[in-house]
């Protein structure tokens, strides 16, 4: 199986589907997410396995369980994969196109330690800093799910990396839109390169993170 991109009938789906989140929207389209939303990821993780790993593709359906939303379908499709040292590449596509980003999304309380500390230490911590702002130069997003309102007690509160400290996680990517390549096989080097360009970032978290010792939370 080739990648070739993502037709633009994959991103008319999730348009139809931002619309009519209903049962009877997916049944009478559900041959468009299998042949033009699923099968390309399955293509993209055979091209991006040997670098990367084999990506998992995220179900479709949303857990409604403790949600007030109980619209059954998420509205877009993604893909990750966790490289040897802990980081995590992630893929998404829905109608408003592509993102491709990587990173450790949401630190769990044994690796939030180990960041916050070799954040502030004055030796590790500025490796980062310079990292993430010559990324942001390049105009990649440097971002965290979740930021604390002040820098965490026991840290300097007047620290020249107190945004960093305040981070409960951190993420490197690129919203890309619908450009024409995204059709095409050209969207594999797009979403490597965006990987690949992360990597002073993703190689410091896997230096001074790593792996969680405790037991993830399944994810949807």
């Amino acid at each position: 199986m080739t990648f070739k991109g993502w037709p633009t009938t994959a991103l008319e789906f999730y348009a139809g589907l931002e619309v009519d989140n209903s049962k009877a929207y997916w049944t009478a389209h559900k041959s468009v997410y299998e042949d033009d939303v699923r099968a390309p990821f399955l293509a993209l993780s055979e091209a991006v396995e040997k670098e990367f790993g084999p990506l998992r593709v995220f179900r479709p359906y949303r857990d409604t369980r403790f949600s007030k939303d109980k619209t059954p379908y998420k509205t877009q499709a993604a893909a990750v994969t966790e490289g040897q040292g802990g980081t995590h590449y992630y893929v998404m596509i829905g109608a408003e196109g592509l993102y491709a980003g990587s990173g450790y999304y949401q630190l769990v309380p044994d690796q939030l330690e180990r960041f916050r500390a070799a954040v502030a230490d004055n030796r590790s911590g500025p490796k980062l800093d310079a990292a993430v702002a010559a990324l942001r130069k390049k105009h990649y997003s440097v971002d965290a799910r979740e930021s604390l309102k002040r820098v965490p007690r026991g840290f300097d509160a007047d620290s020249p990396r107190a945004d960093l400290l305040r981070m409960k996680g951190m993420h490197v990517g690129r919203e890309f839109g619908t450009p024409k390549w995204l059709h095409s096989a050209a969207a594999l080097e797009r979403i490597t390169n965006a990987w690949r360009d992360a990597a002073p970032v993703n190689r410091w978290l896997d230096r001074h993170v790593g792996p969680s010792t405790e037991a993830p939370p399944e994810p949807d």
